[in-house]
């Protein structure tokens, strides 16, 4: 064999690893106990919570990240008015702490605001441990960068019907506030949910789309964080979450 010969051939070769490697699937599985699901509720309209997002970013760097506590941060639009669009809020992360405030009978939201396992948490302190419960396992296999198949095999007990919850969440998302409470400082943010997918499942498991992310954050760190809940309800059962590649 030539030379040139063998080389084509190495060529080859490496294409053809290469390709296998690009098409392996993620795959994201919870264990059988139940994991946290930590959501908080912030925006850069409101001067006290950089803070709270800083505790929050720590999260990255934390050995039980994924497995024993998915961390979620939406940003809610109520604070727009006062000046400064906060870019990454929605009205639909509004409705859900509205959601959880009608929930516990309370009569207002606030930020920042925590909310650990579908209740309210003022702590901000050392997380409890995970619980020794069963709920069930939890998967999550990432076809390619827009689908995931999705599975629930519910501890005994939890009968169904259920619904998964998908969420895209992006990092190092960095803004130069230009009015409100935070005007002049640059602000950074990292679990940041920047979409949300709700579907009902059953025993079978469903393909779901994963939210697109936008050309601005495409290059940026991102994540994938699930949770499935009763059908109807806030509280989750379980969670699992992982890095995109």
């Amino acid at each position: 064999m030539t030379s040139g010969s063998l080389l084509l051939l190495l060529v080859a070769l490496f294409a053809s690893v290469s390709v296998g490697l690009a098409e392996e699937p993620l795959v994201l599985e919870s264990k059988a106990s139940r994991s946290h699901l930590l959501e908080l509720y912030t925006s850069e309209g409101c001067s006290s919570c950089p803070p709270a997002e800083a505790w929050l970013s720590k999260l990255k760097d934390d050995g039980r990240l994924w497995r024993d506590v998915v961390p979620v941060a939406f940003h809610v639009d109520y604070w727009n008015r006062l000046g400064w669009r906060d870019p990454f809020s929605s009205k639909v992360w509004t409705a859900r702490q509205y959601e959880y405030s009608a929930h516990w009978k309370t009569e207002s939201v606030y930020t920042p605001g925590f909310v650990l396992d579908g209740k309210e948490w003022r702590d901000r302190g050392p997380l409890p441990p995970a619980s020794g419960s069963g709920a069930g396992v939890l998967k999550i296999v990432v076809q390619n960068s827009d689908k995931v198949l999705v599975s629930f095999k519910p501890a005994e007990g939890n009968a169904g019907p259920f619904t998964i919850h998908l969420a895209r969440l992006g990092f190092g998302l960095t803004t130069r506030v230009g009015a409100g409470e935070n005007s002049g400082r640059t602000l950074a943010h990292d679990f940041v949910a920047l979409g949300l997918t709700e579907e009902e499942i059953d025993a079978a498991p469903k393909e779901m789309p994963l939210v697109a992310a936008s050309s601005g954050q495409a290059s940026r760190p991102a994540a994938i964080a699930a949770w499935v809940t009763q059908a109807g309800q806030l509280e989750p059962l379980q969670a699992v979450g992982g890095w995109l590649p």
